[in-house]
């Protein structure tokens, strides 16, 4: 491709530049990310010792497990609005001292009710992540470059959910469940600290060279950069059109399957494969592993379709439907008396899950109509997520009781929502582009 002498290239975008502060940033919301489901998956771990103390029936316990997501849906909405407004900063600092606060309170739990009610607190204190990484992603990102960016963030919450496992069970066997929800809650308070010393838009930050700078901004959607946008849309006008719809559609029935990772999947191996302790430990965290690679695949792939010309519709398309194709192996679960087999298939599921939820989270800043409502698309985007965190918990627990603690009926629930996934994106959302404010 030819470049002219100020250094663009054919397609628009400058060389890249020499300075990787912008890099740094993606680091920093891996490390957040990673935190953030230490903090939320780190109940899942202790769930069976949990149960076993207080006597909990797995109705009860799923009630528990979606305590969480009750409160993280709702705050969803409102958070991507308060972080569009106050800005990244501020929001994702506040939201970590919350988080670590309500994990380490967990420790006081007694029973139910003081462990469900610490569970709708935390899902308040995590309410702006999501949204905070969608739009620090926009702000420091070009666009050939947001694919794999989104997928090393993204990455982070396998990562936790993957430590969350084996770290956890550590922590238990050395200071019970109780200890290891203080020592996991201090995390996010160090993080939030280093946050907020660090953390500046491009334009503000004094790291970032003049050469790293005009390639950031060169890349960025003049589209969404137009004053007239801003001031024209709502936030509730965005449910007024068919994208966001099909966005929210899809992400419940992707993140349906990814909260049961989060939540039952520990659960599965105890009570459904016959796993102890320290099996649990040792294997329980391989799907989470495989996903961090295919996440970043997915991101990689995601930019490599833009570079070699692909429209964003297109590719956006091919790698979320192809992903969620994939994933529906989940269900070959079912069909094998092999553990090490379950779990090669359900890595297979998870990691192809990853891979594109990679382009997923590409969304909100590609639909949103300028640059100030690409968290409150994140926000109501998981919002839906969330609520699939809700349903995937309480429907589980009580199909385990009505079935004996059967997992068939949740597995097959679970292949059904991914079917629906590739639909929604499919079908509903017939263009990625940013949206026409005066059109529906």
């Amino acid at each position: 491709m030819s470049t002219s002498s100020s250094g663009t290239t054919a397609a628009g975008t400058t060389r890249r530049p020499s300075g990787n502060v912008r890099w740094m940033m993606v680091a920093l919301l891996f490390v957040g990310t990673a935190i953030v489901y230490v903090d939320r998956a780190n109940l899942s771990a202790a769930a069976p010792q949990i149960q076993q103390d207080f006597g909990l029936t797995s109705t009860e316990l799923g009630l528990i497990l979606s305590g969480f997501f009750w409160t993280y849906a709702v705050f969803q909405l409102f958070a991507g609005w308060f972080v569009d407004k106050v800005g990244v900063r501020t929001s994702y600092t506040l939201a970590a001292v919350l988080w670590s606060v309500f994990t380490a309170a967990t420790a006081l739990g007694r029973g139910f009710g003081s462990l469900l009610g610490l569970r709708l607190l935390l899902g308040i204190g995590e309410s702006p992540a999501y949204p905070c990484n969608a739009k620090a992603v926009r702000e420091w990102m070009p666009t050939q470059e947001r694919g794999l960016a989104t997928g090393i963030y993204d990455s982070g919450s396998r990562v936790g959910t993957a430590l969350s496992i084996p770290v956890v069970v550590l922590l238990i066997s050395m200071l019970g469940w109780h200890g290891s929800f203080v020592v996991t809650g201090a995390l996010g308070v160090i993080w939030a600290i280093g946050w907020w010393f660090f953390y500046r838009r491009p334009q503000e930050h004094g790291r970032v060279s003049a050469e790293e700078l005009a390639y950031i901004e060169a890349g960025q959607e003049t589209v969404q950069d137009d004053p007239a946008a801003t001031t024209r849309v709502r936030w509730l006008d965005l449910l007024r059109h068919r994208a966001v719809w099909g966005m929210v559609l899809g992400n419940f029935c992707v993140a349906f399957v990814i909260y049961w990772f989060v939540t039952w999947f520990p659960t599965y191996l105890v009570q459904g494969r016959g796993f102890d302790l320290p099996s649990l430990g040792l294997f329980g965290s391989i799907p989470a592993l495989v996903a961090v690679p295919t996440g970043w695949l997915g991101g990689l792939a995601a930019d490599a379709l833009i570079r070699r010309g692909w429209g964003v519709t297109r590719a956006r398309k091919t790698l979320i439907i192809g992903g969620l194709l994939v994933s529906t192996s989940i269900v070959l679960s079912l069909f094998t008396e092999s553990s090490a087999m379950a779990i090669a298939v359900l890595s297979v599921s998870y990691g192809a899950l990853t891979f594109a939820n990679a382009s997923i989270w590409l969304l909100p800043g590609e639909l949103a109509p300028s640059g100030d409502h690409v968290a409150s698309l994140a926000g109501i985007m998981n919002f839906a997520g969330s609520a699939a965190g809700v349903v995937v918990s309480i429907a589980v627990g009580a199909l385990l009781d009505l079935t004996g603690g059967s997992f068939v009926a949740p597995l097959l629930m679970a292949g059904a929502f991914l079917v629906l996934g590739m639909i929604a994106y499919g079908f509903i959302i017939t263009r990625v582009a940013p949206i026409d404010v005066d059109r529906r």
